[in-house]
Parts: C-alpha cells; structure tokens; sequence
C-alpha cells in the first residue's frame, strides 16, 4: 500500500523533503529561545547586566523570526506537497478508472467511487500534510525539550519521564478504541453519496410521485449513520484535553515544588527552573500532536486501503502482445460461446451460443426480458470477455485486436442513452472530434434528428443540459444514433435505441441505414417484431440461448415462441414478456 501511494508524489518529493527539514529547524530554534530566556534572567537581570540583556535579547529576536521564517516555508512547502499529492491521487485514480471494464466498474458503485475520489483523497491529504510537518515536529520537539530537560537537571526531568510514560498509555488507549469508529464510518459516507446521486439524478421522478418526504427522511437516516459514529469517536477523542491538562497541571505544580526547594539549595537557579516550565509544556504538547496525529494517520489509513483497491484494480481486459488493428469487416462469428458475469456463477447467462453473420447484413434481436440479448452484443465490442468458446469479428478473435482498433469499427448505441452537458455538436461529435457541421447534418438527417434541431433556438449549437434533460427521451435516442453512425463503423449495434421512437420514425430510420450504410453490419435489438422484421435475419433469444434464427417468414413457419409473439402483437397486445 505504501508503495501504491508513494508513487504518487512524483514531482513533489523536494517539497515532501523540505518541509521536515524546516520543521527541524523551526524547533531548534524554538529549543534555543528558552536557553538564551534563562541566560537573561540568570545572566542579565539578576546580575544587573544590561548590556547582557541587549544582546541576548537580539539573539532571541533573531531566532524567534529564523522560528517563523522556518514555519512559514514549511508550511508552505507541506501545502504544495499535500495539495500535489492529493492532486496526483485523483489523476490516478481517474486514469485508472478508465481503462476499467464493466466487470471492474461491477466492484465498486458509483457512489463509492464519488467517495474515494473526494472525501477519501481529501483525508489523505491532510493526513500526509500532517505528517510531513506535525509528525517531525512533534518527536523533534520532545525529543529535543528532554534532551535539554535532562542536561539542567535530570531530577527535574524524570518527573516529564513519568508524565511521559502515562501519558503516552491514556493517549495509545484513547487512540485505538477511536481507531474502531473511524474505520466504521467512510462506507457510510458511500450510502449517503449514494441517496443524494439518486435523489438528484431521478428528481423528476421523486416529483411525480411526490416522495421529497421520502426522499428526506432516507438521507436523514444515512447521515444520521455517519453523525452517530463520529459522535463516538470524537466523545472517546475528547479525553484527550482533560488528560492532557490534568498532566500538565500536575507536572508544573511537581516541578514548581521541587524547582523552589532545589532553589533555595542553591542546585538550580531561578532562569533554568523558567526553562524547565517552557519544556514541561513542550514536552506535553507534543504528546498531544502526537495523539492527533496517530488519530488522523488512524482515519486516514481507512481511506488509504479504499483508495489503493482503485488504484491496484487491474482492467480485466487488455491488449495482447502484438494486437490486430485493422477490422477487415463486419462479419461476426461466434463458435461454441458461453458467457458468465461472474467467473464462479453456476449457470452461465449465454449459453453455447453458435451463430455466422455475414458482414453488412441486417440482424434483428428479440427475446424476453432476461433472455440475455444485451449480454450478447456486449461481447461483440469487447465489453466483456467469453466464458467459453470463441467470437471472431473480421475472421479474427476479439481478444487479438488493439481494443481501441476494435471499438472504433463497432458503434453502440446502449438502453440508457447518455447525452453529455455541451452543444448538440459536442456531443455528436464524440462520434468523430473531426467532423464537419455537414458530416454532422447528414448523421442526423438519417438518424431523424435534423428535424428538431432545426426548430431549436440554436440549431445544431444548442446546449444539452447534463444528462440531456432538456430534450425528450426519443430526441435523447436519436442523437445518440446520429453520433454512432459519424464513427462511420463496420457494425452498429442499437440496443433497444428506438423504444421512445415512434413507428413512423423507427421506419424513416431503417430505411436510411439500408440506404446509407448497406456495408455495415447492423444488430437491432427490439421489443416490437415490426422493428425488426425486415432484417435480413432474426435471432430469437430466450434463458440465455438461440431459439431461433431465420428471415421473419422462416421463424413465422418453425419458431413457436416468435409466431405466438407476432400475432400477440398483432392483435393489439402482447410482447415478449408475457406469457402465451
């Protein structure tokens, strides 16, 4: 894990060097202020001597602004350090986030993955901040004021040993039953992300249903999770002050009583007894650094495992050592394939799947709902791996192409259609960043888009709110379609992308697809027969195996399931999932 996160400091490890070294620095001098406090006193003012006193007066004010000159760059090379480091960690965690596959997006919820990037990172920053500065300091600081305890009087300073001794088994015990809290509490965090994600992003619905009630009171209950914990935590935390104090006040009452007695025997003077005051508070202040320290190192250690099973998360999917990266066509062959979600799942979704598309054919898709129909696209593009068996695209396995070269040459238009906030062009041209405003046009024109862009204030210029909320669910389809088909690919795969279309329209744009691109290979999948029942082939899917697969006259004649789904359909009524 530290190696994980180390790697992750890069350009600033000078920063992550220097701000210790000035925090060392910042206390030696903070070490010699007492010193040269007590030379005063004992040297200038109880002598008389002015001359004396000015000049380690000088000598103080001198190292009272190295003290500060020291904490201030250190300070401000720790928030470079901290700020870069977290900075780098999100850069990552991001990058890596990308070359996910869906089986690894299947880990981890979005939700949680919101976490890790945002209150996770952003503990780890203040976390290796305060390492960097208050974890040097501290041990610096004590260490230094009982070095010096001791050379004054080390009668004295066994009264810190002892203070030091309970102290640090209160604070060791304060710390660890706190420890136990604060690991509880960051998954929390993920279901309180989780309810105002879905809260904001179906508001519309939460609306129609009027459930803001609802809605409230279960973002009540996750945050109320989160405050609970926390309030243990901090009640076992607070024992940290009156600890702190009570030993405080008990060693400068000690050393009061002792430093008086040895006084006026004449074995300490009245400059080192000031001395030993300054270190007692020292000394017991940086326990209390320490006890903070190990308390946020301790919650921070939760968020560092979250972040590095992102940044560990090996891609299930990778390139082969010299990958193909030229798809010769749109043909697809899948031999023998079964496919599983999961490696250990007893049966699989796709079950030996044999079929032969020839390139630039038409290819409906029906089945119920569960009959695995997006399952078995997915694996065209490589979204996910076969099973079992293998799926050949262009005569070659999928697994032997670059998957950049593969995904280029296969378009996807999925269920859940997804517009990105930006112009009407931005977005058609995650298709092509190449694209011309004509180019664009013309995806659109046979795509049935054209029509409604033209009506819009700005045309092809207008602005897509996120998520696409200010166009219609069948415009949202549409532009989806028209910015597959700028990708100009050997096979386009539309799955169930014409639901929210009208049939008038669902014709205009089958039609445009025979004329306009009768290269490439077109799998349609859809709930209504008549979207599909002029392909060239259809495949009947159901519990995760082919039923049937003809031209629709040859399926009305042989395949049960599609001819009763047919005059279902017919008639007025039915679809796949009902039962007949």
């Amino acid at each position: 894990m530290l190696k994980t996160l180390g790697a992750q400091i890069k350009e600033f490890k000078k920063d992550s060097v220097l701000t210790p070294v000035f925090m060392i620095g910042e206390v030696i001098m903070e070490t010699i202020i007492p010193l040269l406090m007590a030379s005063i006193i004992d040297d200038g003012v109880t002598a008389g001597n002015m001359k004396h006193i000015y000049l380690i007066g000088v000598l103080m004010v001198g190292a009272a602004l190295l003290s500060l000159t020291f904490g201030i760059l250190g300070g401000q090379f720790g928030s470079r350090a901290s700020a870069g480091f977290a900075r780098n960690l999100r850069k990552a965690m991001y990058e890596n986030i990308q070359t996910f596959s869906f089986s690894n997006i299947d880990k981890f919820s979005t939700s949680g993955l919101v976490t890790r990037l945002t209150t996770d990172v952003t503990n780890m920053q203040n976390a290796y901040q305060m390492i960097l500065r208050m974890c040097m300091r501290a041990p610096a600081t004590l260490i230094c004021a009982m070095v010096m305890s001791f050379v004054i009087s080390p009668r004295l300073a066994s009264v810190y040993l002892v203070a030091v001794i309970f102290l640090a088994c209160v604070l060791g015990l304060i710390v660890s039953q706190a420890t136990k809290h604060f690991s509880q509490a960051f998954p929390k965090y993920d279901a309180l992300n989780e309810s105002v994600q879905e809260n904001v992003s179906a508001i519309r619905v939460v609306k129609a249903y009027v459930r803001e009630e609802y809605e409230v009171e279960k973002f009540k209950k996750a945050s109320n999770n989160i405050y609970k914990i926390f309030c243990k935590a901090e009640g076992i935390v607070l024992w940290n002050n009156p600890v702190m104090n009570f030993t405080v006040y008990t060693c400068i009452l000690a050393i009061s009583w002792m430093g008086a007695h040895m006084i006026i025997q004449d074995t300490l003077t009245t400059g080192q007894l000031m001395n030993m005051l300054t270190y007692c508070m020292n000394i017991l202040m940086s326990l209390m650094m320490l006890s903070m320290i190990f308390v946020m190192v301790t919650m921070s250690m939760a968020s560092a495992r979250r972040i590095c099973e992102v940044l560990e998360e090996k891609a299930d999917l990778a390139n082969p050592e010299k990958p193909a990266d030229q798809v010769k066509d749109g043909s697809i062959k899948f031999d023998h394939v079964s496919f599983s979600y999961k490696k250990d799942a007893a049966d699989p979704v796709l079950k030996d799947i044999n079929l032969e598309i020839k390139s630039g054919e038409t290819i409906g898709i029906i089945g119920g709902t569960g009959s695995a129909k997006s399952s078995l696209v997915n694996l065209v593009s490589r979204l996910y791996d076969v099973t079992k068996g293998e799926l050949l695209v262009g005569g070659v396995n999928v697994k032997d192409y670059d998957m950049e070269a593969l995904r280029n040459q296969v378009a996807v238009v999925l269920q859940n259609n997804v517009l990105f906030s930006g112009t009407i062009l931005e977005n058609l041209r995650w298709g092509d960043m190449e694209a011309t405003e004509e180019e664009c046009r013309h995806a659109c024109e046979m795509a049935c888009a054209d029509e409604f862009i033209q009506k819009m204030p700005d045309g092809y210029n207008t602005y897509i709110e996120q998520g696409g909320t200010n166009v219609s669910g069948g415009q949202k389809q549409r532009l989806c379609i028209a910015r597959a088909l700028l990708k100009k690919p050997k096979i386009l795969i539309l799955d169930d992308s014409t639901s929210a279309v009208d049939t008038a329209t669902d014709a205009k744009i089958r039609k445009a697809f025979a004329e306009a691109i009768p290269g490439t290979t077109k799998l349609i999948i859809a709930q209504r027969i008549s979207s599909v029942e002029h392909a060239d082939r259809i495949i009947v899917m159901h519990d995760g195996q082919v039923d049937g697969f003809g031209s629709h006259e040859e399926l009305l004649k042989t395949n049960t399931i599609y001819r009763e789904v047919y005059d279902a359909q017919m008639s007025g009524s039915g679809d796949f999932d009902e039962k007949n």
